[in-house]
């Protein structure tokens, strides 16, 4: 489990690398361990590709592809995912890994009775914007005009301190 946990981690910085916010990974192997399954309450669920037996990537991998996601609740429909990644190795793109992923999750929120499944994507992101309006996502900031907000860990420790009243 730690060892995959690992692969996870080094996929998750690659991503980050790709995003060009590598300095925003602040999370260990040891801390996704933790959360996902050193609880009974997972914080997240992951699925990952493995290529099969005997056969590795260029630099020795047999993990080449994770998908993170996690449940939440819409007051307006109900139950919901979310899914926070899905990323294939560069030289395992084009195979339909991701896709696979992503309707292995598509196949667990309808077996969990959700009524969306949402993410977000980088807007220079022209790739992922494609492949997802591909399999039928809309894009909400364009139809509903919806923002994204974020408490960072500062603000958030204010807030819950009452600090942040103006």
């Amino acid at each position: 489990m730690l060892a995959c946990c690992g692969h996870c981690s080094v996929s998750v910085k690659e991503l980050a690398e790709y995003e060009k916010l590598p300095e925003q990974v602040q999370l260990d192997a040891e801390g996704l361990r933790e959360d996902g399954f050193g609880t009974t309450n997972p914080f997240y669920k992951c699925l990952v590709a493995e290529l099969t037996s005997g056969h590795k990537t260029k630099e020795g991998h047999t993990l080449v592809a994770y998908a993170m996601y996690y449940f939440t609740y819409s007051t307006w429909l109900g139950r919901s995912i979310y899914v926070e990644d899905i990323y294939v190795m560069p030289e395992c793109r084009a195979k339909g890994i991701g896709h696979g992923l992503l309707q292995k999750i598509a196949k667990i929120a309808v077996e969990q009775k959700c009524k969306y499944l949402q993410l977000v994507v980088l807007d220079w992101n022209k790739l992922a914007t494609e492949f997802y309006i591909r399999r039928g996502c809309t894009d909400l900031t364009t139809k509903e005009g919806w923002s994204l907000f974020r408490f960072e860990l500062d603000a958030l420790n204010k807030l819950a301190e009452g600090d942040n009243r103006n």
